[in-house]
């Protein structure tokens, strides 16, 4: 085992080569070696006057944001000799049902294929390209016929798949703790209980002030927000992403949210990005993929038919597409469980095939995609959220969760859509955004989970009634006109224990 000294250098000796090789870096580098030309330079201080300049001019702001965000997605440390699959997933069971559900989405990419007669990959005909290119901002005009294309697959089969997984070595104790659960998810995970959560997300408690809350305790709502937009304008102004992290918990005021979300995760607009960007879209312009296909019609089934979202429909073909060309999305393999899927292409002469990532970012499109879900037992992954949500409900609100699953309602059945999707298209927009300033806020998933079960406690006494699923799906048919936080407050804080 590591001590936390050496586990702290480990940490520190991997963000330095990280960074050793970003555009950041490069920058760094030619602002010392401009300073050390200024005549304010001395010698014998060189390297404290060269410090104080670069914190001056911002660059040391830049550095701290880009460290801070390392910090956040590196794994923590594990054990040096162990393989690298096990630092990624710790559990095998949880490492088998991942690599064969990748095998199953990539069996039913491949047939479609087949079936359709069409190529994975191809590049576009000239005229096609000139086409593209004219209608890149609108191309929620277009309508063609999507309707052979079927999805990947849809949270209903993923939910499936979670519901089949056991732990085949688990030892007596987890397999008591297994059998008294009442719910779907039949394995054994650390998640919280309410009074660990109280501890972990104070910033909800009901003494302090919240952007979502239209009546405080202690300090008028119209005085907490002028203060709160106050300190948020400084936080913009001063580019500290921590600082961005900690002030989200309470709310972003709508006006300086895009700033902040920037900060927190450490996205710019620099001439690179944008060149960056500008290469993404070169290659949807020169190469069609079969993806494309799936993408397109998701969006049309999804944000084109919401209220909410249809004004975004255009944007969403533009940075989805973007997205499938992005190769800097294969990083995230290197923290999670999944692999990216391969696909046998011709190589250019045709006589033989090859194996690439396909699609080249390693994120193959299913319905209502929207965020990575692979089967792992990470805090944040979509099997603890499930267990997290059924835990909740089972411990604060036995009955209902007896009586629902009495009448074949089990409830995560009805609440994994909106863990999927970590309630878009749930909620009213503004709501979703108080939401997931939260989740950005605490730099985790669970909430998600403890809002579906605050919904589920939200609407107990009429769920009591219910005698189907179907009358149980329609009690929780529209969350339209739910408020995130006084349902997140009076779960989490006003709930006995």
């Amino acid at each position: 085992m590591m001590d936390e000294s050496t586990e702290l250098s480990v940490s520190i000796t991997q963000i330095v080569q990280r960074l050793k090789g970003t555009h950041l870096h490069s920058q760094l580098e030619k602002q010392a070696k401009e300073c050390m030309h200024k005549p304010e330079i001395k010698l014998e201080t060189l390297k404290d006057d060269v410090r104080r300049l670069l914190k001056a001019s911002g660059w040391e702001r830049k550095l701290q944001n880009a460290v801070y965000r390392e910090l956040h997605i590196q794994p923590p440390p594990g054990n040096p000799r162990a393989p690298s699959e096990h630092t990624k997933e710790p559990l095998a069971y949880m490492r088998k049902a991942q690599l064969s559900w990748e095998k199953r989405i990539l069996k039913s990419l491949n047939s479609m294929c087949t079936e359709l007669g069409i190529p994975l990959a191809r590049k576009r005909p000239v005229l096609e390209q000139k086409e593209l290119t004219n209608k890149w901002n609108e191309m929620g005009t277009d309508e063609p016929d999507l309707s052979k294309f079927r999805p990947v697959y849809a949270p209903k089969d993923f939910l499936e798949v979670l519901i089949g997984l056991r732990n085949l070595n688990n030892d007596r104790s987890e397999d008591l703790t297994v059998r008294s659960n009442w719910g779907l998810i039949q394995v054994s995970l650390n998640v919280r209980d309410i009074p660990q959560m109280r501890e972990t997300y104070p910033e909800l408690g009901l003494t302090y002030g919240q952007l979502g809350i239209d009546d405080h305790t202690h300090v008028p709502p119209d005085l907490f927000e002028s203060e709160h937009i106050l300190i948020g304008k400084k936080v913009v102004s001063e580019q500290d992403s921590a600082a961005a992290q900690q002030y989200s918990r309470q709310g972003c005021p709508t006006g300086l949210r895009a700033q902040l979300w920037t900060l927190i995760l450490n996205t710019t607009d620099d001439p690179e990005v944008i060149t960056h960007y500008e290469q993404l879209k070169a290659r949807v312009i020169h190469h069609g993929l079969l993806v494309d296909n799936l993408i397109y019609k998701d969006v049309k089934l999804t944000a084109s038919n919401d209220d909410y979202y249809f004004v975004f429909e255009d944007y969403l073909y533009q940075v989805l597409l973007c997205f499938s060309r992005d190769t800097a999305v294969l990083e995230h393999f290197n923290y999670n469980s999944a692999t990216p899927p391969k696909s046998r292409i011709q190589s250019k002469s045709g006589s033989e095939q090859c194996a690439v990532v396909y699609p080249p970012n390693g994120v193959i499109p299913f319905h209502g995609f929207s965020i990575l879900h692979s089967i792992s037992s990470h805090p944040s992954g979509i099997v603890s959220l499930c267990l997290q949500f059924e835990r909740l409900l089972q411990t604060h609100l036995p009955q209902l969760f007896y009586h629902l699953r009495e009448i074949g309602a089990q409830p995560l059945r009805i609440a994994f859509k909106w863990i999927v999707r970590a309630f878009s298209g749930y909620l009213s927009t503004d709501q979703l955004l108080l939401l997931w300033d939260r989740i950005l806020g605490y730099g985790s998933l669970e909430l998600v989970a403890v809002l579906a079960a605050a919904v589920f406690a939200f609407r107990a006494e009429n769920l009591m009634e219910v005698t189907s699923l179907a009358s149980a799906e329609a009690v929780l048919a529209d969350l339209s006109t739910l408020k995130v936080m006084p349902l997140l407050q009076i779960f989490l804080f006003a709930t006995s224990v």
